[in-house]
């Protein structure tokens, strides 16, 4: 809500406070204040001048030569805008004043003539463009006959007003008016409230012999009023009404729709003007549509309407979508003379679900859908009536049509002084409460402490004890609440093991080279089943849909991390940002239930994924590209850093390359699995070769050992045996590996691959997998009969368990 501080001071005043000060007292109070800002940059120097004489430059036959009286004196002035003419008055900036942007205006000769000033438009004293009316978009501004040659055109032009932005929560809709902030800041500044006139003189015909209405669901409109205004003149509307306007963010049109928008910012009550003489009927019905049925509306849409939104029919056809947007088949234009003047209350449901179907979100929905004052209804009805027969010429017809079944009953509620101290902590007397209520004009009844407080129809907020201790404690002022020190021992707060662990996965990653990335949890039915890991998809039959989702793309939980972060991915990839390495630690929501009816399982899961070079160093022409090793060794630096044991076991996973994935277990159990992205799916997502791990945390949470731990540094030293073996092609490095370290005894260390051959001298079939086995005895120095017994043990067992041959 934008709120026109010069606006503002029509309903109450506000003279004697800054707008930084009001903006302060106003958030202290419970509405945050976003913003403070200003219509245009300071000017100064800016008058209203009558242009006396309009001629055509004489060397130019786009310039014109004007005499313009700015009341102390005449100036010659040069001005090229389409619309200048004799006998306007104008904005004009004197030799010597600022615009914004810090122009300065001299006086200059323009194709030799001198050129004393600037006849300005709107946009050259700072308004924006869109706001600009559109009949002087392209022209300068011309101020009505009445207004005074020589005066201060900023303040005509309200150009030294300033405009507060207020963020408003749901439940504040009372504030969606200038009215509701005009209470809001009498109570706030304790100042009295002026309201505006309603009073309008009627011709002696009858609305009734025009209109009759017709409601078939009182339920979603239980009001609907129906003025008629005859003789309508279509024009400009007063200067005053546009400023206002465009300081609230709207763009002045012509009298009849800028009334309609004042009004609705003035009172919070949407309305709506219909050309009497093409709405095509005498009856007005409102129903609910009919499904399939079509309309075409202001902004020369056509929309296909179903039976849950509530239209406004001639009797035949709709004319408008009730609290939406009215149709272009009874649309004011500049030949319009009766106006049909619609004040309504519709139900917030039935306008939510229009307005969101048709994705139309207007000043009008929002302020139905929030909920209107239905006291207010009527009223605004009627000052709207009055402003069309004193700025439109219009005559408003005697008696207002209407269907009225509206609660405009109040809510009462009942307070008592020690049940208020007692929730907040203070002694505020009852003489205090009862100059909070006044303040707050609220009408009430005393007995003593106790309150019965009949609330104001414009509050429907405050239905209950606890919305009165909150306006209670605002207006008395949060600051003068009490408040103590926390009592007794305390202690510093400090991460559980578990909080700990997860910092210490995510340091391990960024140490590594990966960036951490926050994916949604949200994805889309058909994403939410790619990548699963095998032991996730063992639990979950099918991924969770939410009931009522806000979008396809956020519909469903996720069972895996990685097609997010693909997605982004491709996304930063798109950007020409071709090496990237991300992780992210996270949780997917696991249910065994084919229909959820419990609170789906969260597992917490290490996700990651890497594309491009990993290493490029163009001076020393050395350049490494992102594989399966790579981000396998990622993965097990994690597990050297928890100090666990992990075994690798090749795995067929939707999605993945069949060749390039393992599958990870930890004490035989599966906790994950890595690998390359299968290439058709690299494709969807235009990646290239991609890298993916997935691991379960929370299984090694469980089994990790917190207790810090450490190994000596040997005293004594170490040997190296090298060991090369020929095995079947589909034996794996990693299972013979196993069988080293077990067959080795203690005194084995390590065992590490590093060579892998197939080719010449080697029959079909066959490969050469060569181990380097790093044997240690900490206690003391080995002998060459202990190595050599280690390894015959190892050459025995390998020739058992694979089959294997020992290399020549």
């Amino acid at each position: 809500m934008f709120v026109s501080l010069n606006w503002l001071r029509n309903y109450v005043d506000i003279e004697n406070i800054t707008p930084e000060e009001l903006a302060e007292k106003i958030t202290k109070t419970g509405i945050e204040v976003e913003g403070i800002e200003y219509i245009a940059d300071q000017s100064s120097n800016v008058v209203v001048g009558f242009v006396n004489e309009c001629e055509k430059h004489p060397n130019a036959d786009k310039l014109n030569l004007c005499q313009v009286d700015v009341g102390d004196e005449v100036l010659q002035i040069i001005c090229g805008a389409p619309n200048i003419a004799q006998g306007q008055k104008v904005a004009v900036a004197k030799p010597g004043a600022v615009l914004p942007g810090n122009f300065k205006i001299k006086k200059a000769k323009l194709r030799g003539v001198e050129s004393n000033g600037m006849i300005c438009s709107l946009q050259e004293l700072g308004i924006e463009e869109k706001y600009v009316p559109k009949d002087v978009a392209e022209g300068i501004f011309v101020f009505p006959e009445e207004s005074e040659v020589g005066v201060n055109a900023l303040q005509l032009l309200n150009l030294d007003d300033a405009i507060l932005e207020l963020g408003l929560t749901p439940n504040r809709s009372d504030a969606l008016s200038m009215l509701g902030v005009a209470y809001e800041v009498s109570a706030i500044l304790d100042v009295p409230i002026r309201l505006p006139e309603e009073g309008v003189e009627t011709g002696t015909e009858k609305a009734s012999d025009y209109v009759s209405i017709k409601v078939e669901d009182p339920d979603l409109n239980p009001y609907y009023g129906a003025f008629v205004v005859k003789d309508i003149q279509i024009g400009p509307s007063p200067l005053w009404i546009r400023n206002y306007l465009m300081a609230a963010g709207i763009r002045p049109i012509n009298n009849v729709v800028d009334i309609t928008n004042y009004v609705l910012l003035e009172y919070g009550q949407p309305l709506h003007a219909f050309d009497f003489d093409q709405f095509g009927s005498k009856e007005i019905v409102v129903r609910r549509a009919h499904d399939g049925e079509k309309m075409i509306t202001l902004d020369d849409e056509e929309r296909t309407l179903k039976s849950d939104h509530l239209v406004i029919t001639n009797g035949q056809q709709p004319t408008a979508l009730a609290g939406v947007m009215g149709g272009a088949n009874s649309e004011v234009s500049d030949q319009t003379t009766t106006v049909l003047l619609e004040a309504a209350y519709f139900a917030p449901s039935a306008v939510r679900t229009s307005s969101k179907d048709h994705g139309l979100r207007s000043e009008s929905s929002t302020r139905f859908e929030k909920g209107v004052d239905p006291n207010r209804v009527k009223r605004a009805g009627l000052r709207a009536a009055q402003l069309l027969t004193k700025y439109a010429n219009g005559t408003l017809l005697s008696g207002i049509v209407e269907f009225d079944q509206l609660d405009k009953s109040e809510v009462e509620v009942n307070i008592q002084t020690n049940k208020i101290n007692n929730r907040l902590g203070t002694e505020i007397s009852k003489e205090t409460i009862a100059d909070i209520l006044r303040k707050l004009n609220f009408n009430y009844d005393q007995d003593g402490d106790d309150f019965t407080i009949h609330v104001p129809t414009r509050r429907q907020d405050i239905t209950i004890f606890e919305d009165m201790i909150e306006e209670v404690a605002r207006i008395y002022g949060y600051d003068n609440l009490p408040y103590t020190l926390p009592q007794g021992a305390s202690q510093a707060g400090g991460l559980t093991n578990q909080q700990q662990l997860k910092r210490n996965v995510k340091n391990y990653f960024e140490s590594a080279g990966l960036m951490e990335a926050i994916t949604y949890s949200l994805t889309t039915k058909q994403r939410a089943n790619l990548l699963i890991s095998p032991e996730i998809k063992s639990k979950a039959e099918v991924p969770v849909a939410l009931a009522m989702p806000m979008s396809e793309e956020h519909s469903t939980l996720r069972l895996s991390i990685l097609p997010e972060m693909l997605d982004s991915l491709a996304y930063n990839i798109a950007r020409k940002q071709p090496n990237l390495g991300y992780y992210e630690v996270g949780t997917v929501f696991v249910s065994e239930q084919k229909i959820v009816t419990e609170q789906p399982e969260e597992k917490l899961r290490a996700t990651g994924a890497v594309t491009g070079e990993w290493i490029s160093h163009p001076w020393q022409q050395e350049k490494r590209v992102v594989d399966f090793f790579l981000v396998k060794g990622i993965v097990e630096g994690l597990f050297r850093k928890l100090n666990l044991s992990v075994e690798y076991k090749q795995v067929k996973i939707d999605g993945m390359h069949p060749g390039r994935t393992a599958q990870i277990y930890l004490q035989e159990r599966p906790i994950g699995f890595l690998g390359q992205v299968h290439p058709k799916l690299q494709k969807d997502y235009d990646l290239k070769d991609t890298y993916v791990f997935d691991i379960d945390l929370d299984y090694i949470f469980e089994l990790h050992d917190i207790e810090p731990s450490f190994l000596k540094i040997p005293r004594y030293p170490s040997i190296s045996r090298d060991i090369a073996l020929v095995v079947k092609e589909e034996v794996y490095a990693g299972a013979i590996q196993s069988t080293i370290e077990e067959a080795g005894g203690s005194l084995v260390k390590e065992v590490q691959v590093f060579d892998v051959y197939q080719g010449e001298h080697l029959a079909k079939g066959t490969k050469s997998i060569a181990f380097n086995i790093l044997y240690l005895d900490p206690e003391k120095t080995l002998k060459d009969e202990e190595v050599e017994k280690s390894y015959q043990a190892i050459l025995s067992a390998v020739q058992d368990v694979h089959q294997a041959e020992l290399r020549g």
